[in-house]
């Protein structure tokens, strides 16, 4: 929409196309010439509305508008980056970001709980030879996450256990239980049925990652870049006394 007066308003066919077109998806079927009308009737309602809120000064120290201004004209320079990297490109940004592809190893467990509200370790340690001496299962705890796990790495059983759990699974056997061990929530014991270790992907298995990746960080760099150039031209002062 292209404005020529303060009180003239025209609309080019590329937006009308636009919008019928964005209805069109939303609604699954052409819109009719009373919707059309509409559509039309809301898109020059809202330039309006800008146009009076402008003399109004609602722009004016408005966080919302400010930041949607700044993400628009970010777009603008992250749409100025090529769609189409090359496969060298792409092969130079994988051996340059390996461990964002790195595939960590893995556990399958189950476990047995005990809540630190009725001792914990004496109930866990109780359970752990009854099991493997007279092969009786134990009268745990209900755990709210559940009792089996599959296919989880470091990160995630550190993030549901907390961390002093995670590091006892670098030390643990296969099929077979565990001594307690204690977590954020109690104390378990444990019987990993499976590991997988981990490892470094080929290019081929995860190019379109790598190419998303790439273009995304071409984007932010050249909105940096940007922004650096500019910065220099602008002067900025803080308070130095504010008391926060």
């Amino acid at each position: 929409m292209n404005s020529y007066d303060d009180k003239e308003i025209y609309i080019s066919d590329q937006e009308i196309i636009s919008l019928v077109t964005a209805w069109k998806s939303q609604v699954g079927r052409n819109p009719n010439d009373d919707e059309i009308a509409r559509i039309i009737n809301n898109l020059v309602e809202e330039e309006i509305l800008y146009r009076e809120a402008l003399k109004l000064g609602l722009d004016k120290e408005d966080r919302i508008i400010k930041r949607r201004l700044a993400q628009k004209i970010s777009f603008l320079k992250q749409e100025s980056i090529p769609n189409t990297p090359t496969d060298d490109e792409l092969t130079k940004y994988f051996n340059e970001n390996k461990d964002k592809y790195f595939i960590e190893s893995t556990y399958t467990f189950t476990h047995y709980y005990f809540s630190s509200d009725n001792n914990s370790y004496q109930r866990s340690l109780t359970a752990y030879e009854d099991i493997m001496i007279n092969n009786i299962i134990p009268n745990a705890d209900p755990f709210f996450l559940g009792k089996n796990f599959v296919d989880m790495d470091l990160r995630k059983i550190e993030s549901e256990f907390g961390k002093n759990f995670s590091l006892n699974f670098n030390n643990i056997k296969l099929n077979t239980w565990t001594e307690p061990i204690k977590s954020s929530f109690g104390h378990h014991i444990i019987f990993i049925s499976n590991y997988s270790e981990g490892y470094l992907p080929s290019i081929k298995t995860v190019l379109k990652q790598v190419e998303i990746d790439y273009i995304q960080t071409k984007r932010d760099q050249a909105v940096n870049k940007y922004l650096n150039n500019v910065k220099t031209e602008y002067k900025i002062y803080i308070n130095p006394d504010l008391q926060i």
